[in-house]
């Protein structure tokens, strides 16, 4: 029994023999005691791209073909018997192997890792359990950016990948970037308030509503995304390949637009964190009195907006790798700022945080403007006035002075804001509160003189007038951002199971955290302090930040930072968007926006991106941009569902989508869900984003490029036209569905033209638009040598057909003669209940001095031959 072997692991070079030098063309000794294993294909390949191993590398071992030694460790005196080496080649050798000694070990750990590489057995092992310091070093390198952004910039760099990329998985590809896009700013800056207004009944049936929405399109997404990879352009790809280019282009620029204004919220809602919560002391224009205050807000967020929109641009126009940088930054303060208010929450069951909220009678007052919460303070037993009363009596500074009728008769007391869980006070929240504009925001517990007073800017007021339908409109921007995988379903893995599961999951998280605060709001906070939408109440101070802990700026800066990354990643994907419509070229005039830089980067679209932009923040009110928004995310939306539906009910040979949690009665759900919503937050909104989708469609139709992407309209119409081919055979029509169905035989000369054309006029006007039209004529000869004239006589009545405006088909016959062309023309032309009545043909010329005595006789037959196919 031979002895253990060791195991040798040789790495075979390709090095020429006139490189070697000294060495004979002998091969060296391979000792067949011991075991030779080779190194992997991928490291040889990897081996022979290094130039500096491949230079100065002798370490070259010649095998013999048609030896069989090396697998037999019996024959290893014989190989050494023939085989020798030299010893000036040992001595080359070894100083050779000295000198590359660094570069055989990198090249051997390389081969290591290729090797290891091929143990696929044990990869999904290390997938499901990873270790921290790869857990964490994807957690550093986190990014949000839409597919391809990154390549793009380093291709700018100049920077080659010299290995594959690394591919994300569920979490950090998919759950993480939607877990980002969908917390926004309606959770911190307008949840509270549609809580307090709409109460916490209605407040749960909005945002169950909304989150059921999103989660139907949620499972439509994920059987669309796992039918095939999904490339740049998202919800556009995925709708132009369903349902076609025209609606893909209506509903993509739909969605585009979307997007945009998206950045507009953002931006005004950082501009509204930054000017009433973090720096008050920094607007440009003030006003007197609650009107003149207003405006000058106004003008405020449109000067600070434009110019958070040129700095943003400017940072993505220079390079999204900066956005990339701060993408971790903005999901901490995401997160960070959703579990302070849960453990503010928690804590004021047992300490609820001091919130004094002043009130006159049952009304609201404005603590911006008093420091003391009284009418009269004494001090040394003598009474003095506050800045309250000099708010509503005159002249100030004097007890005796004329006061305000309702300030009179009531009193002057301080409630708790935030009276905490173990309160009750969400029995008075549960119900809801829809207020008029310039509506006192009213304490219905306290008791009241009702008294007639004046309605000054000493009360806190509503500024709009609320209704259900308008919450819903602000709120559902908030649920937006599920399809941020999906526009990346090139950086995964494994996109076909990280899509549905990831997606998914950051919905029912992201549903879960909304479900919960509306409770949570309604059960800890005052109703009064809920429906105070800036804080004029508690002198400027967010709501949510006084309910969170440590700290009201843990949730005022991590709120600010949010919404500027996502401002950042809405300006980022739109004009990619935008791109991936115009090089597909469908819509003519928007082919300039699909070139930018070298690199690929959208320069063109972006600054279409940042005008548009411009127009939301123009409009300065987060109130009236949200429903704008929320038309476009809906619309897009139910395309999607209707996508999906379609395809599931077609069947289509190509629908095979992995996810298979689905089925076309949810599709048609959330569809009816999609436009419930459209017109229940804004039935005009709705109304011009039909018209504006429609008038793209009409443009695309008439004036787009065609495209030929087998998507499901046509499968419609095909499965359409079948059902009625199949129930018009059912039996023969009766009179009064009678139509002319016109056989037009028609001659073509030498050149392919229709001799009698207005034969084609003549059958339009017989059949007056009703009806079926098909053109036939017959070439004399052979089919397969006469199979491209066929196919250009086809189009030659295909274009006589569209100048003399008849809608029908064409046919065209090559026959040995034409008589029996004529025969198949008139017994074959036509399809089930589909088949022509009626045979239009020209009348011969000269047929009375026609010289042939057979020509007579060939036109009766011909008129005769249509009676007998028939029968």
């Amino acid at each position: 029994m031979p002895p253990k072997m060791a195991s040798v692991r040789f790495t075979v070079t390709p090095t020429k023999m006139d490189d070697l030098g000294g060495i004979s063309d002998t091969s060296p000794d391979l000792s067949s005691s011991s075991r030779v294993r080779f190194s992997s294909r991928e490291s040889v390949r990897d081996a022979s791209r290094s130039e500096a191993y491949s230079d100065s590398s002798l370490a070259t071992t010649a095998v013999e073909p048609t030896s069989e030694r090396t697998t037999n460790p019996m024959d290893s005196g014989e190989d050494r018997s023939q085989t020798s080496v030299t010893e000036e080649n040992s001595k080359l050798l070894e100083i050779d192997r000295r000198k590359n000694s660094s570069l055989y070990q990198n090249h051997n750990e390389k081969d290591e890792e290729s090797y290891d590489r091929n143990l696929a057995l044990f990869e999904e092992e290390m997938d499901t359990r990873p270790k921290v310091s790869s857990l964490l070093n994807r957690l550093a390198n986190y990014t949000n950016l839409p597919q391809g952004a990154k390549e793009h910039e380093e291709e700018s760099e100049g920077k080659k990948k010299h290995s594959k990329s690394t591919r994300m998985g569920t979490i950090m590809g998919v759950y993480l970037p939607c877990l980002q896009n969908i917390f926004g700013v309606i959770l911190f800056l307008r949840l509270p308030w549609v809580v307090g207004t709409a109460g916490v009944l209605h407040s749960f049936c909005i945002v169950f509503s909304c989150c059921c929405c999103t989660m139907l399109t949620a499972i439509s997404m994920s059987a669309i995304a796992t039918n095939g990879v999904v490339p740049a352009g998202g919800s556009y790809f995925m709708i132009s390949r369903a349902l076609g280019p025209e609606f893909g282009g209506a509903v993509g620029l739909c969605f585009y637009l979307g997007t945009t204004f998206a950045t507009a919220m953002y931006i005004l809602g950082a501009i509204e964190i930054f000017l009433v919560y973090i720096a008050p002391d920094a607007v440009i224009f003030q006003g007197q009195g609650a009107a003149e205050e207003s405006a000058a807000m106004l003008n405020n967020m449109r000067v600070y907006g434009s110019g958070f929109l040129l700095i943003m641009s400017f940072i993505v126009f220079v390079g999204v790798r900066y956005v990339n940088k701060l993408a971790s930054l903005f999901l901490t303060c995401v997160i960070l700022s959703i579990l302070a208010i849960y453990t503010g929450a928690l804590k004021s069951a047992f300490a609820p945080p001091e919130f004094p909220v002043c009130m006159l009678g049952n009304r609201t007052l404005s603590s911006l403007h008093f420091s003391q919460c009284a009418k009269t303070v004494e001090t040394d037993n003598v009474t003095y006035t506050t800045d309250l009363w000099d708010l509503f009596c005159q002249p100030p500074g004097q007890l005796n002075a004329t006061c305000d009728e309702y300030f009179i008769h009531n009193n002057v007391t301080i409630i708790q804001g935030i009276p905490g869980m173990s309160s009750g006070i969400i029995s008075e929240n549960i119900w809801s509160n829809y207020l008029q504009k310039e509506e006192i925001i009213e304490k219905v517990s306290l008791t009241s003189e009702d008294e007639p007073g004046a309605v000054s800017h000493e009360y806190v007021v509503t500024d709009i007038t609320t209704t259900f339908t308008l919450l819903v409109g602000i709120f559902f921007p908030s649920v937006t951002g599920i399809m941020a995988g999906s526009n990346r379903s090139g950086d995964l893995k494994d996109a076909q199971k990280s899509i549905p599961i990831g997606t998914i999951l950051a919905i029912l998280t992201t549903s879960l955290v909304y479900l919960s605060n509306v409770i949570l709001f309604g059960a800890c906070i005052d109703g009064v302090v809920l429906r105070d939408k800036f804080g004029d109440a508690v002198k400027g101070t967010l709501v949510v930040g006084a309910l969170s802990w440590p700290s009201p700026w843990v949730i005022v800066i991590g709120s600010f930072f949010s919404t500027c990354g996502a401002g950042l990643q809405s300006l980022t994907g739109a004009p990619r968007l935008l791109q991936a419509i115009a090089k597909d070229g469908i819509i003519p005039f928007l082919r300039v926006f699909g070139h930018g830089k070298s690199n690929g980067e959208p320069t063109w679209a972006l600054l279409l991106t940042a005008v548009i932009a411009e127009l939301g923040i123009l409009i300065a009110s987060l109130d009236l941009v949200a429903p704008i928004l929320s038309m476009f995310f809906l619309m897009c939306y139910l395309f999607v569902n209707l996508a999906c539906g379609l395809q599931t009910l077609l069947r289509s040979p190509n629908w095979r989508p992995r996810f298979q949690y689905y089925h076309w009665t949810l599709s048609f759900l959330g569809m009816a869900l999609c436009l419930a919503l459209m017109f229940i937050s804004s039935w005009y909104y709705a109304l011009i984003s039909m018209v504006i989708a429609g008038m793209i469609y009409k443009y695309i139709e008439y004036h787009g490029a065609e495209k030929e992407w087998g998507d499901g309209i046509r499968g419609l119409s095909l499965s359409a036209a079948r059902f009625a081919l199949l129930r018009l055979e059912a039996g023969p029509p009766h009179t009064k569905n009678w139509r002319p169905q016109l056989l037009v035989l028609v001659k073509l000369d030498s050149d392919l033209h229709v001799s009698r054309p207005h034969l084609l006029s003549f059958a339009s006007q017989l059949k007056a638009g009703k009806g079926l039209t098909i053109v036939g004529s017959v070439l004399i000869g052979d089919y397969l040598e006469n199979y491209g004239e066929a196919v250009a006589a086809e189009q030659a009545l295909k274009h006589m057909m569209e100048q003399e405006r008849v809608k029908g088909f064409c046919q065209v016959v090559v026959a040995q003669k034409l008589k029996e062309g004529l025969s198949h023309l008139i017994q074959s032309c036509g399809l089930g209940g589909m088949r022509h009545n009626t045979v239009i043909m020209g009348w011969p010329n000269g047929w009375r001095q026609s010289e042939d005595s057979r020509a007579w006789k060939s036109f009766i037959s011909k008129g005769l031959l249509f009676p007998c196919a028939a029968r």
